[in-house]
């Protein structure tokens, strides 16, 4: 699963990697938690050019009448999302770029969960794939978001069995077209990422607290022989 991830790049820097004419200003995060709102790239009206959009973290089905349900909704199988209720309407017809450049994982240790920091091995800001939906709630709509994940690569899989799906940049289009809902066409562009574009260190247990978001929290920790 994705239950934590960073955003540190600077909006210049999404700005360019996303094709986006505007983003605006975004303080440094390291240390994003669900329920938190959280930056996404989709088409403008669904049809238009590329956006920036802030959503709640933690998908709400547009039929939820307990908003608690995004507490759980944090993630989606990229192999049966196209099936579940919850996420089944979202893969079809509102897809998503959720913007990060790290996430973390962790790596059961002699008894403890060690906390691994995961990132690009150039730095640069990526996408996790995503699926968005737009809920009622008190006269209002309350936008959500949820991030895919697929089997964990070879790389991947001493840390964690699952991971979330990075799309590298030839994918973007393909996977906001609106015009493509076949399931099996979408699955086909859920894969791991290449086992060369990815690192990854252990940081401090600081980042177990979702209230602490620093740049500690990335700071490789020295590990005991």
């Amino acid at each position: 699963m994705c239950g934590r991830y960073t955003l540190r790049a600077t909006p210049a820097a999404i700005a360019k990697e996303f094709g986006l004419s505007n983003v605006p200003p975004l303080s440094p995060r390291y240390n994003i938690a669900p329920t938190q709102n959280v930056p996404v790239v989709r088409l403008a009206g669904n049809t238009g050019p590329r956006e920036l959009a802030l959503l709640r973290w933690g998908l709400i089905p547009s039929w939820a009448t307990d908003l608690s349900i995004g507490n759980r909704l944090i993630n989606a199988r990229s192999e049966t999302a196209a099936d579940k209720p919850a996420f089944r309407a979202a893969f079809r017809k509102r897809r998503c770029l959720v913007v990060a450049d790290g996430f973390y994982e962790w790596k059961k240790t002699d008894g403890k969960k060690q906390p691994y920091f995961i990132k690009r091995c150039d730095d640069r800001p990526f996408a996790f794939a995503g699926l968005w939906e737009s809920c009622p709630h008190n006269d209002e709509r309350i936008e959500t978001c949820t991030i895919l994940t697929t089997a964990a690569n070879d790389w991947m899989k001493p840390l964690h069995d699952r991971m979330p799906v990075i799309l590298p940049p030839e994918r973007y289009d393909r996977w906001l077209d609106p015009t493509i809902e076949q399931p099996d066409e979408l699955r086909s562009l859920l894969r791991p990422i290449a086992l060369e574009e990815l690192e990854a260190y252990p940081v401090s247990t600081l980042v177990n607290n979702p209230r602490f978001d620093s740049p500690r929290c990335v700071e490789p920790f020295p590990m005991k022989e």
